[in-house]
């Protein structure tokens, strides 16, 4: 698979001296959904702002779709559509005219059946003439994403899409991600609710301190660094754990009835028959068994925090 993004040892270092990102370089894959994940002020915006234009790197370079955007900025921008976390529409504007004026901009011809396509997929048709300014905060964060949207961008960027949106706009927005990706856009999306990397993504990239440290596939992430554990449910309750069975990986719950054992899922032994052994032997019933694998989110914030330690720790000496 071709990449259409290329991002090359991408610097960012402001005028105050702080620097927002550290010799990023990052590929993008044609008709992928990557989703970029990092905490505040980890550079995800100042990224997405460089590779869009709207932002001078100090260094480094960026081709989308063979374009530079700095060079030959036109191609490389007519490309891309941006839905940035600011409500950025002219609020006195109808719903229509934005459309009409933001697929002009980019030179294209008018299509009125393509716009009506895209509101209608958005629910905005009902709304074609309302004036924005009259839109909830939900429906004005699909505006912004029917803008994007009406050049018939290659890739789109979505950055925090659905912040601040109720629960059923953002399932209609993944729905709609999802049609886009069968037409073949790319779509690269930051954002807080890790579910919907979870969701959606094909790979995931994790951002922090303005350095990526790390880009898996999201299947393969979660497989690698995810932690299982084991609810082992109890016919009797136990007030203490024996000392036969005490260790770091084993923990009794509150009302005494399970045992939460965890484990990584990537070792050939994980040591689940050796402790349903010693539960025999301690002549403890067990009443069921249950297992669950970690979170992206779980994944995520141990990866952070990892980072975080590890410059304190380089730091200290």
């Amino acid at each position: 698979m071709d990449n259409i993004i290329q991002v090359n040892e991408l610097t960012k270092t402001y005028e105050s001296g702080f620097q927002a990102l550290k010799g990023v370089s990052l590929s993008i894959r044609r008709g992928e959904i990557f989703a970029l994940l990092g905490p505040n002020g980890a550079g995800k915006t100042t990224l997405i702002s460089i590779v869009c234009g709207l932002v001078n790197a100090s260094s480094g370079s960026v081709l989308i779709d063979g374009h530079d955007n700095v060079r030959d900025y036109r191609k490389a921008r007519s490309k891309i559509g941006l839905v940035p976390q600011e409500l950025t529409n002219n609020m006195f504007d109808s719903v229509w005219s934005t459309l009409k004026l933001s697929r002009g901009l980019f030179g294209k011809p008018r299509n009125d059946a393509l716009l009506e396509q895209i509101l209608r997929e958005l629910s905005l048709w009902d709304k074609r003439n309302d004036r924005i300014m009259d839109l909830s905060g939900g429906m004005k964060r699909r505006v912004l994403i029917a803008k994007a949207l009406s050049h018939e961008p290659d890739v789109l960027f979505l950055d925090e899409p659905t912040a601040g949106v109720d629960v059923e706009l953002r399932r209609d927005m993944w729905n709609t991600v999802r049609r886009l990706q069968q037409r073949g856009v790319t779509i690269i999306l930051t954002t807080h609710y890790i579910e919907e990397a979870e969701e959606m993504a094909d790979r995931i990239g994790v951002i922090s301190q303005g350095e990526l440290i790390l880009i898996e596939g999201k299947d393969k992430l979660m497989q690698q660094l995810g932690t299982k554990q084991l609810s082992i449910q109890l016919q009797s309750p136990l007030e203490i754990l024996p000392e036969s069975l005490r260790s770091d990986a084993l923990a009794l719950s509150a009302d005494g009835y399970a045992l939460v054992y965890t484990f990584d899922a990537q070792c050939e032994q994980t040591g689940i028959a050796e402790l349903l052994k010693k539960l025999d032997q301690a002549g403890i019933e067990v009443k069921d068994l249950h297992s669950s694998q970690s979170s992206l989110e779980d994944i995520f914030v141990n990866l952070v925090h990892e980072r975080r330690d590890a410059k304190r720790a380089g730091g200290a000496q």
